[in-house]
């Protein structure tokens, strides 16, 4: 819901402080499916609420259930902009959420299927909560990732202003992380202002700098040796590893020498923690075979790189990373 316009709305009405509260607290910590299941809000009141305040900030428009339990869900915003979200269900219970921070992405990353979308806005505080809002109401959640659509980096007040409040919905700070691809001025304001303990993600997928050059054109204005200076300052700072994320790519970054390079990189080792993330095509790229993720892992293992491979989820349903794109092609294959 439209956090401002519900303090807006209950004030004009001159309704007491703890109003919004109150209805807040149904919604993420209930997990309410509406209004009227606030049994101790005034049915008057929850009526002109259900008229003035949308209950979310976005509409469903398709939602996909994959074998593993993995949902993909398209919504619309009122503004009828597309906006993926992923909810992730694991065998030891953990329930994890990952979110997008823009519709589409101006940052053109060839591997990921939202770079080739045309952008079209950052999402508002209310509308990246209104994701995760939508899979509480279906399950507890404890973890999200900013990681879905768009760079969060270029509107990190948004994403801040959102993950404050996830710990309503029983998502800790501890438990939140921020992904970015390296983009400078929002990762040096993260590194900077933020007090709260939220994990930084790095969107990495190459040591070499032409080969990460051509992979993400972001390199060509932030090179990796002065991302990873950032990184190392957010470990010496807040003293919490830095997740490397690395994308595996048939044959573009999975060779053995780049795994040396990547160790070579990642110093000291108490501040990089990597995720090889087998790779699901979009059409630009095929992904990495087991034996190649394998062999590349194994050469992190020996230089001591502490490594692990990402258990894919959601593949059969185009929910995996790089995969966010609200294609026509994903919407016949929505939930009946």
């Amino acid at each position: 819901m439209d956090l401002d316009l519900l303090q807006g709305t209950l004030a004009a009405r001159g309704e007491p402080d703890y109003r919004a509260r109150q209805v807040w607290s149904w919604a993420a910590r209930r997990g309410a499916p509406d209004y009227e299941a606030m049994t101790d809000v005034p049915a008057a009141l929850r009526g002109e609420l259900a008229a003035r305040v949308p209950f979310s900030t976005l509409a469903v428009d398709t939602e996909s259930l994959s074998r593993d339990g993995t949902v993909k869900t398209l919504f619309r915003t009122a503004d009828g902009h597309p906006v993926e979200a992923v909810l992730m269900r694991f065998r030891d219970g953990r329930r994890s959420v990952c979110l997008s921070s823009q519709s589409g992405c101006p940052l053109t990353c060839s591997f990921c299927a939202t770079g080739q979308m045309r952008f079209g806005r950052n999402l508002t505080a209310s509308e990246m909560l209104d994701q995760a809002l939508h899979f509480r109401r279906q399950d507890a959640v404890d973890h999200c990732v900013f990681m879905g659509m768009g760079e969060p980096m270029l509107n990190l007040d948004a994403v801040l202003a959102a993950a404050r409040r996830l710990p309503d919905l029983g998502i800790t700070h501890r438990r939140t992380t921020i992904s970015t691809v390296g983009w400078m001025p929002g990762l040096r304001r993260f590194v900077d202002e933020v007090e709260e303990p939220i994990r930084l993600a790095l969107s990495l997928h190459a040591a070499d700098g032409a080969l990460r050059s051509q992979i993400m054109e972001v390199n060509d204005r932030y090179p990796l040796a002065e991302i990873l200076d950032e990184c190392r300052r957010y470990f010496a700072v807040r003293h919490r590893k830095v997740f490397v994320e690395y994308v595996m790519l048939g044959g573009v970054n999975d060779r053995v020498e780049q795994a040396a390079q990547l160790a070579a990189a990642l110093v000291p080792r108490e501040t990089f923690k990597v995720n090889l993330i087998p790779y699901n095509p979009t059409g630009y790229y095929e992904g990495s075979s087991r034996n190649a993720i394998a062999a590349f892992k194994a050469v992190l293992d020996r230089a001591g790189v502490p490594a692990t491979v990402r258990l894919t989820r959601g593949r059969d349903i185009a929910a995996a990373c790089g995969q966010l794109a609200a294609a026509p092609r994903e919407r016949s294959s929505a939930l009946s």
